[in-house]
């Protein structure tokens, strides 16, 4: 079967590539910017779907996989920086705090009408971070791609005091447990 991943990024490619399949990536056609009133929650799993749909309907015989993340700080959403000085700002709030990732996920297939979809919470307990902690972080790793300004897979785990969730990978992008529940119900088991 053809395994697709609705992805440009490499941080789902890498988590991907974990579970030993052969795979591909195409690009999805997605407009990514938040309905009004709409949650983390729900756009985080409206974004996957519609990454999974887009790339779907091209291949209408693979499994598509659709991902995407948000985050959230006292119900506020949290984009990806894009700038240094974003990235303080937003390292700056949550300093000391709770941020809470949500990482929606989608498996689709066009040919037999199959939509399977999942939202994964995770949280991330702050330090108390310095302004000499935040600049030092920002000069040594700017995650300046990344919702909540880190990279939990490099140095952005000294920021943290606990990471509290299920499934870690969550955080990197790509919820691979529930991803491997999702891809067994579609017919795709990864361990037969």
């Amino acid at each position: 079967m053809d395994l697709i991943l609705a992805s440009t990024s490499p941080y789902r490619k890498a988590l991907l590539a974990r579970l030993q399949h052969p795979f591909r990536c195409l690009p999805p056609d997605t407009d990514e910017t938040p309905l009004a009133g709409e949650t983390g929650a729900q756009l985080a799993l409206r974004l996957a779907l519609a990454k999974a749909r887009s790339v779907a309907q091209a291949h209408p015989g693979a499994l598509v996989i659709g991902s995407d993340q948000v985050a959230e700080l006292d119900g506020r959403l949290i984009g990806k920086p894009g700038s240094v000085e974003n990235a303080r700002l937003q390292l700056t709030s949550s300093s000391g705090r709770t941020v809470r990732f949500l990482t929606g996920l989608a498996v689709c297939r066009i040919a037999d009408d199959l939509e399977l979809t999942h939202v994964e919470p995770f949280n991330v307990h702050f330090r108390p971070l310095s302004q000499a902690a935040i600049t030092a972080y920002l000069e040594r790793e700017p995650a300046l791609d990344c919702a909540g300004s880190f990279k939990c897979e490099g140095l952005g785990i000294a920021l943290f005091e606990r990471m509290e969730g299920d499934d870690p990978s969550s955080l990197e992008g790509l919820p691979l447990i529930a991803l491997t529940r999702l891809l067994g119900e579609a017919g795709y088991p990864i361990l037969a």
